[in-house]
């Protein structure tokens, strides 16, 4: 009979967490159907299930441990040993009545005749019995797994390819699609937990969120902006650099430009999923200068 401890190769101290991680790693190794060819596949399984049984139940380790329980889960009986007492002898906690013929169990004739000593050891190991014969268990495909993926509103509009942390750990380069938008829920198939019964690996999905941009303000598939422009530069006209999410782009404003004026660039708004890209739509913020004795005489004379 084998040490639980030593079928799953692990150490006495093993933490519940190494227990579980070695019957999942044993358990994909020993599988029958990874081991067709082997005839003693399912008992190496059953063998396995039997010790994990034991070792994965918290109560179940601990009897094990004080030697209440066998390495099949069978209780120990010290008190046996006083069977051969004599008759109406007491041991461990029975009292055993012989009948004829001496047998404990009285297959002779008296009060003890026709007893089936099945019922007292059938109740006792019955249950390890079946535990040791049930069938494997079902395969079934991992749960989905779930995590969020944060991208700049630029990555979104044209665009990436990003290396991210699974949920399990695990790092992979994935793409961003052009044009997605913020809430947008992608499958990575295969990429989640593996069943250690079938090897099915599980799906992660993957939340897009979109994070804001300080220089534009999202309208449906239009940018707004809002671009500082010297007062000069507003009354005489002339070219401004304008932020786009491809780059910075020049646009003139003709003179005496205001600040209720806007201008629209074609294109430069966003592209959703197949859909033709909007617009970017650019007002100015006219700067006033600290101190200008000159400008400020103009305006004084202008006001008279």
């Amino acid at each position: 009979m084998r040490d639980p401890y030593q079928i799953l190769g692990v150490a006495r101290s093993a933490s519940e967490a190494d227990i579980k991680k070695a019957y999942r790693r044993r358990a994909k190794d020993l599988h029958p159907d990874r081991n067709q060819d082997d005839p003693k596949a399912q008992d190496r399984f059953a063998e396995l299930n039997g010790a994990y049984e034991i070792l994965g139940d918290e109560a179940k380790r601990k009897q094990f441990d004080r030697g209440e329980i066998d390495g099949e889960g069978k209780p120990k009986f010290s008190g046996f040993e006083g069977m051969g007492a004599g008759r109406g002898g007491r041991a461990g906690g029975f009292e055993f009545n012989f009948g004829q013929g001496g047998h404990p169990f009285g297959t002779g004739g008296g009060a003890g005749a026709g007893f089936d000593p099945s019922d007292i050891f059938g109740s006792l190991f019955g249950d390890a019995a079946r535990r040791a014969g049930k069938a494997r268990p079902e395969a079934q495909k991992p749960p989905e797994q779930s995590f969020t993926l944060e991208v700049t509103l630029a990555q979104a509009v044209a665009g990436a390819t990003r290396r991210v942390r699974l949920p399990g750990g695990r790092e992979v380069e994935v793409t961003i699609p052009e044009g997605v938008a913020d809430g947008k829920v992608m499958r990575l198939r295969g990429l989640g937990q593996t069943d250690p019964f079938s090897g099915q690996t599980g799906d992660v999905l993957m939340t897009i969120k979109v994070k804001p941009d300080p220089r534009f303000t999202v309208d449906g598939d239009d940018l707004r902006t809002r671009v500082p422009v010297s007062l000069a530069r507003a009354v005489l006209g002339g070219p401004v650099h304008v932020p786009t999410l491809t780059g910075a782009v020049e646009m003139t404003i003709p003179p005496l430009t205001g600040t209720t004026r806007s201008f629209r660039l074609r294109g430069k708004g966003i592209k959703g999923e197949g859909e033709k890209p909007g617009d970017l739509f650019v007002s100015i913020d006219i700067e006033m200068p600290e101190h200008d004795a000159e400008l400020t005489a103009l305006m004084k004379a202008r006001a008279e």
